[in-house]
């Protein structure tokens, strides 16, 4: 696969990267495990000519926890880690299952879960439990350091919130409340390669048998991940019931905006939300903290 010439810049600090992504603007991109980069350039999707390697960094290719907190997942964690931690299996197996639905293992091994979502396609796994889970994107700028909530992360298709300069260092996902569980689940033609046809990420809480809260999002229905807040709205509060359920993942199927396309239907995708709705917020209160 030949790559039209560009420059690359293997960066040994966070404050190097985001100085030379600030001076070339739209001209340089950011790389960290590179599965989607490469495909950016060869198909000259992004205008750039400069790549930035962020993989000299040193402290961001760790997973961390902290007790009453939440999890921290830096910028350089590959999915293939993420999938495999203990820890993320333990505490927010959602994460884990985000992570498995990526692609292939080859991919895993190599993609991370920034670059997913920095990506920003409408059909990233990572994205909609991320969602679902109410993360934070930390960011490290020349200018200052900030956290954007991932609720304001996504603006359209392969379009996010980062403005020149900006560096992804890690995701956070607060931590899960007694009472709080999560779930993931992606609908592909085949279980490795495919983009998600439809994909649903759910967070709820619970109070004896009424839901508390809860947070659904879906993913490849939309130009951006899609919050279902009709769902949400009528999930909180209620005694959570089979015939809940069915109303719920009814109002999620409504609000999704599906297009049709070679893998699937919008019609067909309408319904697939409404099927992995229930089954998201089902699991999530199954595998409760």
């Amino acid at each position: 696969m030949a790559l039209p010439a560009f420059d690359y810049v293997k960066a040994a600090s966070l404050e190097e990267a985001s100085e030379l992504a600030k001076e070339k603007g739209d001209k340089a991109i950011l790389m960290a495990g590179g599965t989607d980069v490469i495909l950016l350039i060869h198909g000259k999707a992004v205008p750039a000519d400069t790549v930035i390697d962020l993989k000299g960094i040193p402290g961001i290719d760790e997973i961390k926890y902290v007790p009453g907190e939440g999890m921290y997942i830096g910028a350089l964690v590959k999915l293939f880690d993420i999938q495999n931690s203990e820890i993320v299996k333990e505490k927010m197996p959602a994460l884990s299952d985000g992570a498995r639905s990526v692609a292939s293992p080859q991919i895993r091994r190599k993609g991370t879960m920034i670059g997913n979502i920095c990506n920003a396609s409408p059909s990233a796994d990572t994205a909609s439990i991320l969602v679902a889970m109410n993360a934070v994107v930390k960011v490290y700028n020349v200018d200052g350091e900030k956290d954007i909530p991932i609720d304001e992360f996504f603006k359209g298709v392969k379009k996010t919130a980062l403005q020149p300069g900006d560096v992804v260092t890690c995701v956070f996902v607060p931590e899960l409340q007694k009472n709080e569980g999560s779930a993931y689940f992606k609908h592909s033609v085949r279980k490795a390669m495919d983009l998600a046809i439809i994909g649903v990420g759910a967070k709820v809480r619970m109070d004896g048998s009424k839901v508390a809260d809860a947070r659904v999002c879906m993913g490849g229905v939309g130009i951006t991940p899609l919050r279902a807040k009709n769902a949400e709205e009528i999930l909180i509060g209620n005694e959570l019931t089979d015939e809940l359920l069915e109303k719920a993942a009814v109002a999620a199927s409504q609000e999704c905006k599906p297009i049709s396309d070679v893998r699937a239907s919008a019609e067909y995708r309408t319904d697939m939300i409404r099927v992995y709705t229930k089954r998201a917020v089902k699991k999530a209160v199954e595998t409760m903290a």
